[in-house]
């Protein structure tokens, strides 16, 4: 839980975790500056041109991490057929997976270490104010780490509805999707303790 570094060595991993948060910031706001299925759709085809020298373990580890995404997509793009408007729809999708895929190529090639180093650094003025860095780093880097484990958990426990019940899943999972999240979080916080703490 405590890392999502992908255990395939690849030519991402020694990029500095600073240049490449920095990159993927610059990125996601580029691709909110663009308008249209193309260019979203060159943008997407740059991010698996990126994953591809990493061998195909990598790129079918960082499939599965994509994998939750797809009920939001199909969502996106009914709705947007409904209203006669599927370029806005496609635009939209590509958009979020390119977005996403970045993110998880980031996060599968940054040791959890370094994420927290680099937003520490960033947190610094903070202390200033009574804050500190270490804890806010820390906190923020959990955070994107806990994200797609999140979104797989809730992936498994829809799909074990589905085999136990014709009815569609919704409200029924929000119990038990909040219960694993505190679960995770209490092992972690379990692992940080014997590790010495957030210090």
């Amino acid at each position: 839980m405590l890392t999502l570094t992908s255990p395939v060595d690849t030519w991402l991993h020694p990029v500095g975790a600073g240049w490449k948060l920095f990159a993927l910031c610059v990125f996601t706001f580029a691709l909110f500056a663009m308008d249209g299925p193309l260019a979203l759709g060159l943008a997407l085809a740059f991010v698996v041109a990126l994953h591809v020298p990493c061998g195909a373990v990598f790129l079918r580890t960082a499939a599965r991490m994509l994998w939750p995404l797809w009920p939001f997509v199909g969502i996106v793009l009914i709705w947007h057929l409904w209203i006669a408007a599927p370029a806005a729809g496609a635009t939209v999708v590509l958009r979020l997976v390119t977005a996403v895929g970045a993110a998880n190529l980031v996060t599968m090639t940054t040791r959890l270490t370094d994420m927290i180093a680099v937003i520490e650094w960033l947190a610094r003025p903070l202390g200033r104010a009574g804050l500190s860095p270490r804890l806010i780093a820390l906190a923020i880097a959990l955070v994107i780490r806990f994200i797609p484990v999140l979104s797989v958990r809730a992936l498994q426990l829809s799909e074990a509805w589905r085999a136990r019940s014709p009815r569609r899943a919704r409200w029924p999972l929000l119990v038990p999707v909040t219960l694993a999240a505190l679960d995770d979080a209490e092992h972690v916080a379990e692992a940080l303790r014997a590790r010495g703490g957030a210090g």
